[in-house]
């Protein structure tokens, strides 16, 4: 079958992007909405110039910003050989498998294994391939990139998939590229919302079972977090983790965040400021977007700990206050917070027989300690 044809039409102002007509031009299946409920089980579609199934995912608010894929590889296969010109996240859905990467300039191929809720980077401009090791059943992958911004620059797909421009070797400088991520103590960390190390590297082994944590207080529930950067990118990701029956503060950023759940069962409320609330149930490979500066507020109705990963836009979109005092208004503290959002809690509690462990004085006092709080439970 001929390659479909790719024939943009722009218009002044549009809000249909370059990216929008790409994805349409591969006749793959693109879901949209406010949350994907398990993309273990989201609907597929055969896209014949990779040869696998795939559906893309555009929730509302990564129109324009972020780039989010499945890719469904059938038992023993492998890809066909893909180079990309960006950087690509690529978290593990389901199953086990190998990646192959290697470079233009002859390079010895180099290749690693993952497994479920495994997370790696995809450098850009390397030749990549994904195998199945498994035998009986198929593997299913996340991937998760800037790709609508590149097409926004330079409106051409070929560009940016298996252009034949030549890229220096990096991997043949690095040695253990796809080995264990380190922790980094950076000073320049932003000490006003409690960072103080990141970890730094291309291959996480499992993020459902990462206990390589730090405090994050600022956001309540006694929660602790892990934020990620990968070498030599601009791309990051943080992941947060926090106790059952308890939920973080309501807060808001800038577009295009990947939220995957690799752990936990609960729901997430997000608003736009005056608006109706939305509720969005999640569970293990739920996957939902907070739209452009809507509040959003993280629920653990479970019996056990919750955990959250944010592929993060760049950093020109994370929405951020420049000044300290500012991030006050993207923050709601808990004595300030809507009834709304402590009575559903309650009710949905209630629907399994437990109740709220949330201290009686984070609705009080401004200045609670969680750490203390939960050292006493």
């Amino acid at each position: 079958m001929a390659k479909p044809a790719f024939k943009p039409q722009r218009t002044m102002w549009s809000k249909k992007y370059t990216y929008d007509y790409w994805m349409e031009s591969t006749r793959v299946p693109v879901h949209t909405g406010f949350f994907i409920d398990d993309l273990r089980t989201v609907k597929l579609g055969w896209w014949e110039e990779r040869q696998c199934q795939s559906a893309f995912i555009q929730l509302m608010g990564s129109e324009g910003v972020s780039s989010s894929r499945v890719t469904e590889i059938a038992a023993g296969e492998t890809t066909r050989p893909l180079k990309f010109s960006l950087d690509e996240i690529v978290y593990v859905v389901s199953g086990r498998g190998l990646t192959t990467i290697w470079y233009d300039n002859g390079s010895a191929k180099k290749s690693f294994e993952w497994q479920q809720h495994s997370m790696f980077l995809i450098p850009h401009g390397c030749h990549h391939q994904f195998s199945n090791m498994q035998g009986d059943k198929p593997v299913r992958l996340f991937h998760y990139s800037y790709l609508p911004l590149g097409l926004s620059a330079v409106p051409d797909p070929d560009f940016f998939f298996n252009n034949p421009r030549a890229t220096p070797d990096d991997l043949a400088s690095q040695e253990g590229f796809y080995s264990e991520a380190k922790m980094v103590h950076s000073p320049e960390m932003d000490e006003a919302l409690g960072l103080r190390v990141y970890w730094y590297g291309n291959f996480f082994p499992d993020m459902k079972a990462w206990d390589k944590l730090d405090a994050n207080v600022r956001r309540g529930a006694g929660g602790k977090s892990v934020f990620i950067q990968f070498p030599n990118s601009e791309v990051s990701a943080h992941m947060s983790v926090f106790t059952a029956q308890t939920y973080k503060k309501a807060h808001r950023h800038g577009p295009g965040r990947a939220i995957i759940i690799p752990a936990g069962e609960g729901y997430s409320i997000m608003w736009e400021e005056g608006k109706e609330k939305i509720v969005v149930p999640w569970h293990e490979c739920s996957l939902f977007v907070p739209p452009n500066r809507w509040f959003h507020q993280h629920f653990n109705a479970g019996a056990s700990t919750a955990r959250y990963l944010a592929l993060h836009p760049p950093m020109q979109f994370h929405g951020h206050a420049e000044k300290v005092e500012d991030r006050a208004k993207d923050q709601i503290e808990y004595p300030d917070e809507d009834s709304f959002i402590r009575k559903k809690f309650a009710e949905e509690l209630a629907k399994r027989g437990v109740q709220s462990l949330m201290p009686a004085d984070a609705y009080s006092n401004r200045n609670f300690e969680w750490s203390k709080a939960m050292g006493k439970q």
